[in-house]
């Protein structure tokens, strides 16, 4: 959860260059007070940000992925699951009421993607995101280190930590093993988790192609969004393919180290694109005060994974609410002190 890949420059980068943005204030003028309510693909939300998908989730905590579907039901904000999330599309369905997002891994197979895609419409769903900055697998020397995997590979080093953590293990030995519980249904029966493990490493094909765009686009009828766009020849293709929306993003500095921070490029398709598509953006967002960052910078809708991650790994069933809370309590402060009444127009404020 905390780490990046190579020596996580990208990673850092990510959170430093948003916090050089700087917002100007107006206090001299009416103020009739801040309302967060931000109108994505035709809903309402409460909040400009949601909760981005995260892979892996019930390994950093049992259950964590059903913990913050329910967290960003009760606070009425999108839910994204990830195909290698560790709740089922049905369970998130049920949790959401079926206001949920799914983010694919482009499968080898097409009609394994296929069954994927008519998986999340019978749930519910109604916007698909394409994950496009996954092309490889990355080099992470801290997952390496500690044998990163489902199940936890059983070294020394890390059943130890996992003995000086008995809550952790307690809770997990309660919960069960994690699982890709949305691949489950599409495997021989009788798979052990680690052979499931190799089976995902051969199933998903990371590359994104205009021609996997174009096919996705035809069969799927509700919101198509691409995620990892930092390209304007990118954002420009994408756009031609009929997407719906664009989510600026680097992975959380997990990919490409010697890559761009995610405000960077997210400031410059604004200009081009802002008004041509629903433009978002994730990776380097911690606090409220960084999501107002952002969409001051262009943004149209945020998405955290980490920052409600930590909360669900501190705090179990009541880190998701406690962390959606503290994000919604910093977005309305600053709001309220530079004086801006509507999230879309925080871009005013921007000290360019």
């Amino acid at each position: 959860l905390t780490g990046g890949c190579f020596s996580e420059v990208n990673l850092a980068r990510n959170t430093q260059e948003i916090r050089e943005v700087q917002l100007r204030p107006h206090y001299l003028r009416d103020f009739k007070g801040a309302s967060q309510a931000t109108t994505l693909f035709g809903k309402t939300y409460d909040a400009p940000f949601g909760i981005a998908p995260v892979g892996l989730q019930g390994l950093m905590w049992p259950k964590a992925c059903e913990i913050l579907a329910r967290a960003a039901k009760q606070h009425n904000v999108p839910f994204c699951l990830s195909t290698v999330g560790t709740a089922s599309i049905e369970t998130v369905s049920e949790i959401t009421e079926g206001d949920f997002w799914f983010q694919l891994y482009h499968p080898t197979d097409n009609t394994l993607r296929d069954k994927l895609l008519e998986h999340a419409e019978v749930a519910g769903c109604n916007t698909l995101v394409l994950l496009a900055d996954t092309p490889t697998f990355a080099y992470r020397p801290k997952e390496i280190r500690n044998g990163v995997s489902i199940p936890p590979q059983m070294t020394l080093r890390n059943i130890l930590q996992m003995a000086t953590h008995p809550r952790w293990a307690l809770e997990q030995l309660m919960a069960g093993s994690p699982e890709f519980k949305t691949m489950k249904p599409y495997i021989c029966s009788g798979l052990n988790m680690q052979h499931l493990g190799l089976f995902m490493d051969k199933t998903f094909s990371g590359r994104l192609t205009e021609d996997k765009i174009k096919v996705i686009r035809d069969k799927w009828k509700g919101n198509l969004v691409v995620k990892g766009i930092v390209n304007p020849d990118d954002a420009d293709l994408a756009l031609k393919l009929g997407v719906d929306g664009l989510i600026v993003s680097n992975h959380g500095g997990r990919q490409l180290d010697s890559g761009e921070s995610t405000i960077k490029p997210l400031t410059e398709l604004a200009k081009s694109y802002g008004d041509k598509v629903t433009l978002m953006m994730d990776g380097g967002i911690r606090s409220g005060a960084d999501v107002a960052s952002s969409l001051a910078s262009g943004a149209k809708f945020t998405f955290l994974g980490r920052a409600p991650m930590f909360g669900a790994c501190a705090m179990g069933d009541k880190g998701g609410n406690q962390a959606l809370e503290i994000l919604k309590r910093q977005v309305q402060q600053v709001m309220e002190q530079v004086g801006c009444e509507k999230v879309e127009d925080l871009p005013s404020h921007l000290i360019s």
